[in-house]
């Protein structure tokens, strides 16, 4: 259980279904009701099958390229760490990906499913969760249910998004988005040290 809700917390962390609801807000706001419910779940399904495509051959390209464990650990946690910063020093993600959208008719994918829910630190975190040396079979499916799950509130959130904006503000949202990104740097560190403790290992 602990492990469970550890996982959880870590993506909602990562991919911060909070911090798309002004994304989704600005994208949406020249449509129609019914055609803005249309996006949230069309974006959050796409998101899910970017995330789940990565999960399957994520591994199946690291092992063709011959990259070590210890490696892929330390890039993606560098990789990681370097996109927490931006929710942490940066514009935030709310702004920083309002100033994506260039075209409102075409917005279910880019911003909204790309890559404000399936962003490119969501991406390398599930393909570190999930990594055929570290984790087993039936963790690796934990791990796949868990991101449906985490995108289906994000679902959910966008579909209550304006009331979500008048209780949280964009404000208060932008907080929720930096310490997410406090969240992930730490993650980040612990993935980095990892695979620093196993390079030097080898060498002894």
């Amino acid at each position: 259980m602990h492990e469970i809700i550890t996982t959880i917390l870590f993506l909602i962390a990562v991919i911060d279904p909070l911090g798309s609801v002004p994304v989704y807000l600005e994208a949406t706001k020249q449509l129609e009701k019914k055609h803005r419910k249309k996006v949230a779940i069309r974006a959050s399904v796409i998101a899910f099958f970017i995330l789940l495509l990565f999960i399957v051959v994520g591994q199946i390209v690291l092992e063709g390229m011959d990259v070590s464990l210890d490696a892929f650990q330390i890039s993606g946690g560098v990789i990681l760490f370097l996109f927490a910063l931006t929710m942490i020093f940066g514009d935030g993600k709310p702004e920083s990906e309002k100033h994506l959208i260039t075209d409102y008719k075409h917005v279910t994918i880019f911003p909204v499913a790309i890559p404000s829910i399936a962003s490119p630190g969501a991406i390398m975190a599930v393909v570190l969760m999930t990594d055929n040396n570290l984790y087993t079979f039936s963790q690796q499916a934990m791990t796949t249910v868990l991101v449906f799950v985490v995108i289906t509130a994000t679902c959910f959130l966008l579909l209550i998004a304006n009331k979500v904006k008048e209780r949280v503000g964009e404000y208060g949202i932008t907080v929720v988005s930096k310490i997410m990104g406090l969240i992930l740097a730490s993650y980040a560190i612990q993935s980095i040290l990892s695979g620093l403790k196993g390079f030097f290992v080898i060498l002894e």
